[in-house]
């Protein structure tokens, strides 16, 4: 039986934003802007820079207009995410033309992250979303907590759409659809990804998965399978998130692009490059890369 795969994927890089966000030692700023000036050597079109949040939360944010201003690059699509007015405002300020917002299909997880429930998040992000589009920018919305929720267990589909509906509806031009604790299984990224395709036709649509269990490589297929051809992934496998318990990891780019790139799916991502871009942040990490690639790449250096 052949499997139905696209001949081409896009990696969205998200290592320096959702990978270093959840880091207990505090990378240097210069070291981040060598992270990500590597990431794009890698051939990485797509890479999520920072997040304006609020340095008392997110203390390795705090240097999110200096990355900003020198990690621009009118070749790939450089993304910084914002959660609130506050955040857009300060986005405003710089020359980025591509933003991410967010929102967890959980109301449970969405006080925990925002202190705001998922409706009350969705009323403020709407006018946002307008008034972003008016002004010309690349609206990527996030999607937390699409199939489990720490605080509330599963997560029915029927929310996961309609949360992801009425974004489209505000007019974002991308959904990416996570995986935030990394409990989905196969059949379930299936399921949902092949009903939102089939949904959402004109829209952007990218599948974000979590290693928890080690299933992340095993629902990006299920995905692929269900006409998905974008992806989150992190460099290392870096990640987690600070508002959900037992999350680990994203998905590792460099296991994803090991993966495609045997099965003749293009991504365009040098692995050797990429390596290089991991060997920058790993003296200022809390913990050991222990992804499948750079575990043999490891012995080999």
């Amino acid at each position: 039986m052949m499997l139905n795969l696209p001949n081409k994927v896009t990696i969205i890089e998200v290592g320096p934003r959702d990978g270093l966000q959840n880091e207990k030692l505090l990378v240097p700023t210069d070291i981040k802007k060598q992270f990500i000036a590597r990431l794009k050597a890698a051939g990485l079109q797509e890479i999520e820079l920072t997040s304006f949040v609020s340095p008392k939360w997110v203390p390795q944010m705090a240097d999110a207009a200096e990355i900003t201003a020198h990690c621009l690059d009118e070749k790939i699509r450089n993304i910084v995410l914002a959660p609130n007015r506050r955040g857009i405002e300060r986005v405003y300020s710089t020359d980025c033309q591509a933003v991410a917002v967010f929102v967890g299909v959980s109301n449970s997880f969405n006080l925990k992250n925002i202190n705001k429930t998922t409706r009350d998040s969705l009323t403020e992000l709407k006018p946002i979303i307008r008034e972003l589009k008016e002004k010309g920018y690349f609206v990527r919305a996030c999607i937390s907590t699409a199939f489990y929720c720490p605080y509330e267990g599963k997560i029915s589909e029927k929310d996961t759409i309609e949360l992801c509906r009425e974004f489209i509806i505000a007019g974002v031009d991308e959904l990416s659809v996570a995986d935030t604790i990394g409990m989905a299984t196969p059949n379930e990224s299936f399921s949902l990804f092949s009903k939102l395709k089939a949904e959402f036709t004109e829209t952007l649509l990218t599948a974000h998965f979590h290693d928890t269990r080690k299933l992340a490589l095993a629902n990006i297929l299920a995905a692929l399978q269900a006409g998905i051809d974008r992806f989150d992934t992190s460099a290392g496998g870096l990640g987690g998130c600070p508002f959900a318990p037992g999350a680990a990891g994203n998905a590792a780019t460099e296991d994803v692009v090991y993966m495609l790139e045997r099965m003749g799916i293009t991504t365009g991502v040098n692995l050797d490059k990429l390596m290089s871009a991991i060997e920058v942040v790993i003296p200022h990490l809390s913990r050991k890369i222990e992804t499948g690639y750079y575990r043999l790449y490891a012995q080999t250096v």
